[in-house]
């Protein structure tokens, strides 16, 4: 059955640049000339790291979840979906949502609490004001040289080998309270298919401030988060079929849980690209 109701669009006077759906719009600037190469160490395991990222993660659950709720009215919802299906993530998740907020990781950590997961992150991001957290969050960097490539798999190897969760942005950029869900590169879907791992779908969709929240709520909405069913990588496809189906189900799930039901932009961004080619599509419309 279709939505009935459109979904709430925010307006926070940001002008997006819709036909370019991975770029990065955030003031950002480097802090530090952090050099992430093959010597880079992608996953901490030092017993100082340990430390600190637990210590951390107790004061993210005791504190910022609060925070959460307060702050943004902050609503979890399909939290059954995650007991009902233990038993298909006991060998580990990918988990993935639209990415509209500077810490909505910090949303899905609540969601999935008390469960732990790492973050895939823009390397960008440890270079910046936030790199402390972010590293002690358990960001993992996206390899962007072939060179780095060989040591992020190897991480991901041990991840998954160690039953981890691990969270990725599939939209890649982050675009603070964007409605539309934006196309999906092919990262998280490929390694569903190599780790033979479920794919966990969320979405974060908007709410209209109402009552005590319109207060302090003037230049932001309130949020939903909504967690979907697992989609599983389908093996009787080749490699390339298989990841491009579940790319495609992921997709319709989190337009779906974002309450979407004519989404503007493609499932794939490999698409997108090459539909913005054509000479008959000049601009997306996302109104």
């Amino acid at each position: 059955m279709k939505n009935t109701k459109k979904p709430y669009v925010p307006n926070v006077g940001i002008d997006y640049p819709i036909n370019e759906p991975d770029k990065h719009i955030l003031d950002n600037p480097p802090i530090v000339d952090l050099i992430i190469d093959e010597n880079y160490q992608f996953v901490d395991k030092t017993l100082k790291f340990r430390i600190k990222s637990f210590l951390l993660y107790i004061f993210v659950f005791c504190f910022v979840f609060l925070l959460q709720k307060v702050r943004f009215g902050l609503k979890i919802e399909g939290t059954e979906i995650l007991r009902k299906n233990k038993k298909q993530f006991k060998n580990g998740v990918i988990t993935i949502s639209n990415h509209v907020l500077r810490w909505d990781f910090l949303c899905v950590l609540r969601a999935i609490r008390p469960k732990r997961a790492f973050v895939i992150v823009w390397q960008h991001l440890l270079r910046g004001k936030d790199r402390g957290v972010v590293r002690t969050i358990q960001g993992v960097p996206l390899a962007e040289t072939k060179a780095t490539t060989l040591m992020f798999m190897r991480a991901l190897d041990e991840l998954l080998a160690k039953k981890k969760w691990v969270h990725v942005f599939p939209e890649s950029a982050n675009w603070h309270y964007f409605q539309p869900i934006r196309p999906f590169k092919s990262g998280a879907f490929s390694f569903a298919y190599r780790y033979k791992v479920p794919i966990l779908p969320m979405a974060i969709s908007y709410r209209e401030p109402t009552g005590i929240f319109k207060l302090w709520c003037k230049k932001h909405p309130l949020l939903t988060l909504k967690i979907g069913e697992p989609l599983f990588p389908d093996f009787t496809l080749d490699r390339k079929a298989a990841i491009d189906k579940l790319l495609r189900e992921s997709h319709a799930s989190m337009c779906a849980l974002a309450g979407i039901d004519n989404n503007p932009y493609t499932a794939s961004f490999d698409d997108f690209m090459q539909q913005q080619k054509s000479p008959q599509i000049t601009q997306i419309n996302t109104n």
